[in-house]
């Protein structure tokens, strides 16, 4: 059930504060890393080269 639902009781127990924390962070991680993905998409299907290379993150290194 999440906190937007109004049958939502509000006892302020620590699991339900840091397990409503870590949901939360998790799918703000994944917003950002989907609207990421949109975005360098976007400029590489319209030419926008310039600020595609700006955007694109380089690694120091290979992840694999």
């Amino acid at each position: 059930m999440l906190p937007l639902v109004f049958e939502w009781s509000w006892q302020l127990d620590w699991g339900r504060i840091v397990f409503m924390g870590l949901l939360y962070m998790v799918l703000g991680a994944m917003s950002l890393g989907m609207l990421y993905a949109f975005v360098m998409t976007y400029l590489k299907l319209t030419g926008r080269e310039k600020l595609y290379k700006r955007l694109w993150l380089e690694f120091p290194f290979t992840l694999w």
